[in-house]
């Protein structure tokens, strides 16, 4: 793996610790590619317009995206319309392993920075594109955001009430699948380079996301099923699965639709009579009989409250879960005991809470990089590194390529 001078303050062990990134990523799906890496262990240049990350201009959710997305990068901010700023990427490419952009269509190319003009110069570097339709089809030119892949690919149609439009799914699930997919790819790319020594060309889409993310039910209906509709909490063949169910304080969600379950679920609730009811007697009968069903279950569990009702069907090995606010999620002691939440730190003193790492790799803490930089924090650092005197990168800023 190439490194010129490494700034990798993340122990050896890590498994990316020789692996250079460079991120032209905004908003999400790019930068959050990127950031899976820096967390493995991989040191990532972030280049950003003189401006920022568009991210950074769309108030305070957009503060959040940069801040989630961005921890333990280096950032350096380039005008790439310039000659001066494009021989710059050049030089932070020529000593990277991965190149990651999730750009407008067409604008890389535009600055001669596409992934063809970049691996015909460097065949060993990974390049990652992200985009909204891929680049293959009549839509390979539209804008892509998480919303547009979301309703072009069932995913809202299949979302909501059955008696109500279509609904988005709560969070930028879409954007988020694509950042986590796109770091996968590259991790296989980087296998592969070991065996071959050429890196590779990669592509992810957020409508190829979406439809990766509903695949039993594309399958179903490939595989001759009636096409999905919406049917708010529940699931279309089984019951109870899935259900929502009041509670004396809040909601829980369950399910026991196998035979064994259900008769469990019917002995932990005092109810053994309702296995041999004609109306539940199999799961068939119980999704014939939905609206019955879900009268017995909120008959049966809504005196209790929703940690009793956990801690009860807990017991006897019934799927069940708390519906929490976010507030209540941070006092969840499995959360707690996870460690999913780590401190974040900056130089500067910019210091918060976020998500790390939803996994673990041996007993050892999860990574906790540093927090998201300011924009162009890491120019002048970067370039001196790269050879640049202090003069030159005074005419570089004079000349506005460099903030």
């Amino acid at each position: 793996m190439s490194s010129p001078s490494s700034h990798n303050s993340r122990p050896a062990a890590t498994p990316l610790a020789d692996v250079r990134v460079i991120d032209f990523g905004q908003y999400i799906a790019g930068p959050g590619a990127a950031m899976t890496l820096a967390e493995l262990g991989a040191t990532v240049i972030k280049v950003e317009p003189l401006a920022g990350d568009q991210a950074r201009h769309v108030g305070r959710y957009g503060e959040s995206m940069v801040r989630a997305y961005n921890r333990g990068k280096r950032s350096i901010a380039l005008d790439l319309k310039s000659e001066a700023g494009r021989e710059i990427a050049w030089r932070l490419i020529a000593s990277s392993d991965v190149v990651i952009q999730n750009l407008r269509p067409g604008a890389v190319e535009k600055l001669g920075l596409g992934p063809a003009e970049v691996r015909a110069r460097y065949p060993r570097v990974i390049y990652l594109s992200i985009s909204g339709f891929g680049g293959a089809g009549p839509s390979s030119e539209r804008p892509g955001y998480d919303i547009a892949a979301q309703a072009e690919s069932g995913l809202m149609f299949v979302t909501g009430e059955a008696d109500r439009p279509p609904q988005k799914v709560g969070v930028p699930i879409v954007d988020a699948a694509a950042a986590d997919l796109g770091a996968q790819a590259v991790l296989a790319a980087l296998y592969g380079r070991e065996r071959s020594g050429l890196g590779e060309t990669l592509e992810v889409s957020l409508l190829e996301t979406a439809l990766h993310l509903q695949a039993a039910t594309w399958c179903e209906y490939l595989g001759g099923g009636p096409e999905p509709t919406r049917i708010g909490h529940g699931q279309p063949h089984n019951a109870p699965a899935a259900e929502v169910v009041a509670t004396l304080d809040g909601h829980i969600v369950l399910s026991a639709y196998a035979e064994d379950h259900w008769k469990r679920f019917c002995g932990a609730i005092g109810r053994e009579q309702l296995v041999d009811d004609p109306r539940f007697s199999s799961n068939e009968r119980r999704v014939a009989h939905r609206a019955e069903l879900r009268e017995v279950l909120n008959q049966c569990l809504s005196g209790y409250t929703s940690d009793a009702c956990v801690a009860l069907l807990s017991q006897h090995q019934i799927v069940v879960g708390a519906v929490r606010r976010y507030r209540d999620v941070l006092t969840s002691a499995d959360v707690i005991a996870s460690g999913i939440l780590v401190d974040a730190a900056s130089a500067d003193g910019d210091q918060y809470r976020a998500l790390g790492l939803p996994y673990r790799m041996g007993d050892g803490p999860r990574p906790a990089p540093s927090a998201a930089p300011a924009c162009g924090a890491d120019g002048a650092d970067l370039l001196a590194e790269f050879g640049y005197s202090a003069e030159d990168i005074a005419a570089l800023r004079e000349a506005r390529v460099l903030v």
